[in-house]
């Protein structure tokens, strides 16, 4: 199990950037910035303003959205080193924390939300995981204290009566966790001290202008201390150019180097301009390298071992050259995913159900990042269990891959509002993106348009037109019902 307190040795060289005064205990400090504390804070890995109005969501797809953000919570801590016992007890104490988690969900997909279609499970994951990663290398082992604690710091009294109950070292040798922290301390006051000139850093003052503020560089720093130490014109001012110069716009360059720092230190000739040229070559459009670098920033830094076996398991699945291209330029985060551990066992499946697999793959390659016991089962057990054949649930997964991203509260919500549409069953399996809009958002306030103008719209045709066309399709059915 982690502890639950860690012991630090106070840096005057971070003094001024501290948002709080520290809390002398000792020999200890425990710098406790504020700033996380209000809600509506940047998020972390984004460059997105949390200020999204959550009036606009509905109150049961906040119920739902707070499981999903409980059970990442949840796998986060177990992956900490928590048991399942303490995770569960953790969460049940953190209600204001998943409020915050949610509303940081509502901000990042501010867009999603506003048109009415919902975040699949893995959108959820992805778009949580990296903050909480983030808080974790912000305030180490005391991480479930500003969990339970939120939107309120964690309680003096309790912290110090930890640390009493911590006797001091009586050696002077330090263990490998004190040798880390000393290492990012040392990192942070390399990018964090004003120099003689009274200036930061020439690569700091680079990085600001680039729109880096100086608390995203120290959260880079913290992770990848290897970052502070990479110099302006040997490493960082190359690939920014380099990353220019194929089309990446300015303003995407400080999400990139949040998401993946290393590439500052990898060699443009030796190994990032080669690594291109071989994904070229495996089918990677050249000309489209800049969406590619921003949706998976560390696809440059894989070996070509691994990038050549998910390219070779793609041709074996049946995927034409062209459809290999256009896999890895829509999802090029496939090539995270282990050929062995994810890739076979979740073909193994699908196929079990009488899935093309390489349709599948082609048109939502991300379903098969998701966990079998955990994500792909229960969905297929809950169509059985409604009554659809094992035919008919292969149909409406080749139809739409991402069903089996949301999570069961959504679908039992919306599955038992379509009973009361009057829909056959037959409609579910010819249109399964039903369960990707939003239930209050537009499933509802569409059906009761329909019924209140007195007319019927196949299920696709309710959902899936723009306003305006929707608009449309009920007039001309109103007229034709005046005209008969």
């Amino acid at each position: 199990m982690i502890s639950f307190m860690q012991l630090r040795t106070p840096n005057p060289n971070l003094a001024f950037l501290s948002r709080t005064s520290p809390i002398p205990l000792y020999r200890i400090e425990l710098s406790f910035p504020q700033k996380i504390f209000f809600c509506q804070a940047k998020y972390a890995e984004s460059e997105i303003d949390g200020s999204f109005n959550v009036r606009v969501v509905s109150p049961t797809l906040v119920a739902a959205e707070k499981e999903e953000a409980k059970a990442v919570l949840t796998l986060f801590l177990k992956k900490q080193g928590l048991s399942a016992a303490l995770a569960a007890r953790a969460i049940n104490r953190s209600e204001s924390f998943i409020d915050h988690l949610v509303s940081r969900l509502h901000s990042v997909h501010k867009s999603r939300y506003l048109v009415g279609r919902e975040l699949t499970t893995l959108e959820i994951r992805d778009a949580l995981t990296p903050y909480l990663e983030a808080l974790h290398e912000e305030y180490g082992s005391i991480l479930l204290d500003v969990v339970e604690s939120f939107p309120n710091p964690p309680v003096v009294d309790k912290i110090e009566e930890t640390v009493e109950k911590v006797p001091l070292p009586v050696t002077p040798a330090s263990p490998p966790s004190a040798v880390l922290d000393s290492k990012k301390l040392k990192a942070l006051a390399r990018v964090s001290d004003i120099g003689p000139t009274g200036k930061l850093p020439p690569h700091i003052l680079y990085l600001v202008e680039l729109g880096m503020d100086i608390e995203k560089i120290r959260v880079i720093t913290r992770r990848f201390p290897a970052f502070a130490y990479y110099s302006l014109e040997g490493k960082i001012k190359p690939v920014v150019e380099f990353l220019l110069d194929l089309g990446v716009p300015r303003s995407q360059i400080p999400t990139i180097l949040t998401k993946r720092p290393q590439l500052c230190g990898i060699s443009l000739s030796e190994n990032f301009i080669p690594t291109m040229a071989f994904l070229e070559e495996l089918g990677i459009d050249k000309d489209q390298w800049a969406k590619v670098i921003y949706r998976f920033p560390a696809l440059p830094t894989y070996s070509r071992p691994k990038l050549k076996a998910t390219v070779d398991f793609l041709y074996e699945m049946g995927l034409s050259s062209e459809n290999v291209s256009k896999v890895l330029t829509r999802y090029p985060n496939i090539i995270s995913y282990s050929v062995e551990d994810k890739l076979r066992p979740a073909t193994k499946y699908f196929r079990s159900l009488g899935v093309d697999v390489g349709v599948l793959l082609y048109r939502s390659p991300q379903t098969f990042g998701l966990s079998i016991e955990a994500n792909l089962k229960p969905v297929t057990e809950f169509f059985k269990d409604k009554g659809f054949s094992m035919n008919e649930v292969a149909i409406m997964v080749s139809r739409y891959g991402a069903l089996y991203t949301f999570s069961l509260a959504k679908f039992v919500l919306k599955w038992e509002f379509f009973l009361t549409m009057g829909y056959p069953r037959s409609e579910l399996v010819k249109f399964p993106q039903y369960f990707g809009y939003s239930l209050e958002e537009r499933i509802k306030p569409r059906f009761a348009i329909m019924t209140d103008k007195g007319v019927r719209l196949l299920l696709n045709q309710m959902l899936s037109l723009s306003q305006d066309s929707f608009d449309k399709v009920l007039e001309k059915k109103m007229q034709k019902l005046l005209d008969n």
